[in-house]
């Protein structure tokens, strides 16, 4: 049986977690929820109270083999029309939940570059007015994970064990989730004030040395809200500024393929070199991409209890003890300006030599803070 049902109190307490702390809903929203049938028992509880808490809720479904159709059969123009119920609700909602329960972790995979170019202009209204809403906080977001087996398979995981480490990672298994999360608040809070006392930062390991200026920047305190699990600093760099080189050892997933082994080479903030032990045609397309050759974020994971690659950013980006780049688009709340239709995050860990050095003092080494304490 595909749909993975876990204890009612979990579902409960993941409900709970993300509407009334990752999305703050209040009486009188509206909420759009995007997901497929897979999650349908935590769809189940997100629906029961919503509809308590006086927030109407409307969703956008997938099902088996959706996408796999789609890009079989889209060689015409539906490729160039708007997706019309995401733009309205990108426009009009008050908040937007996208849930991951995937039938199928590389569906994507059967799209060309060209139909992923195409698909990528059509909905860059809604991406544009998604980008410019989330900074100004007209509209509230947050993406989370529902256990699915083909999710499970591809982190090498059974469902069980799959199921197990995405509720840990939410720390659902605490008594009171969202005391949980204030708590990483807190304690990220101290690195976040710092850093934004901070002008030039130099990410160091075996493999990188690459620096980049957040003068003026803004740095966020990823607390969950926005994602959950989270448990992340992050903020643009100045566009130009970027310098060096930079290898990304953990696997990189992009439109379904595998990319692993990136070392970028990057000169006045623009990625002149690239080059990947396996993928390389995959960064070869990204890089034709406007805009995808600067990079739109630079972070710090400060997860802990996420320590494997799973194939999935919305945990790997998080690892205690890596940093990860995103080329492409940039979030306008840091204050970044890149704009481009790519926003990917590559990761590299940290754990072993790793250290940040800002303005000249060394801040972090083999996975830690120096002065702070994450929770």
């Amino acid at each position: 049986m595909d749909v993975y049902t876990p204890d009612k109190s979990i579902l409960e307490k993941y409900a709970d977690l993300l509407l009334h702390y990752c999305l703050d809903v209040k009486e009188g929203q509206r909420l759009f929820v995007s997901t497929s049938f897979l999650s349908e028992p935590l769809l189940l509880e997100i629906h029961r109270e919503a509809t308590k808490s006086g927030v109407a809720v409307e969703y956008d479904l997938a099902f088996r083999n959706k996408m796999s159709a789609f890009w079989e059969q889209a060689n015409n123009s539906v490729l160039d029309m708007e997706p019309a119920l995401h733009l309205y609700a990108m426009e009009n909602f008050d908040a937007y939940l996208a849930i991951r329960a995937p039938y199928d972790m590389r569906e994507d995979a059967l799209a060309t570059a060209e139909q992923k170019k195409r698909r990528a202009a059509a909905g860059a209204k809604a991406n544009q007015a998604y980008f410019n809403r989330t900074a100004d906080k007209s509209l509230v977001r947050s993406l989370c994970q529902y256990p699915t087996p083909a999710s499970a398979e591809v982190a090498g995981m059974t469902i069980d064990e799959y199921a197990s480490f995405v509720f840990n990672a939410c720390r659902l298994n605490e008594a009171d989730p969202v005391a949980a999360w204030l708590e990483v608040r807190k304690s990220q809070q101290g690195v976040v004030d710092f850093l934004n006392t901070c002008d030039e930062i130099r990410y160091k390991n075996e493999k990188s040395d690459i620096r980049f200026s957040v003068k003026d920047r803004i740095w966020i305190n990823s607390d969950g809200r926005a994602n959950m699990p989270s448990g992340e600093v992050f903020t643009g760099p100045i566009e130009d500024s970027v310098e060096g080189v930079v290898h990304f050892d953990y696997p990189s997933v992009f439109g379904g393929h595998d990319v692993q082994g990136i070392t970028l080479t990057v000169e006045k903030g623009q990625i002149v070199k690239w080059e990947a032990e396996t993928g390389q045609k995959v960064l070869d397309q990204v890089f034709a991409i406007e805009g995808s050759r600067y990079f739109g974020e630079v972070a710090v994971g400060t997860n802990y209890r996420i320590q494997t690659p799973t194939r999935n950013i919305l945990f790997d980006e998080k690892i205690g003890g890596s940093i990860h780049m995103a080329v492409g688009q940039s979030y306008i709340q840091t204050g970044g300006k890149n704009q481009s239709t790519v926003h990917w995050d590559m990761i590299s860990d940290m754990r072993r030599g790793g250290e940040i050095i800002a303005d000249g003092e060394v801040i972090y080494r083999d996975g830690y803070f120096l002065n702070f304490s994450i929770q």
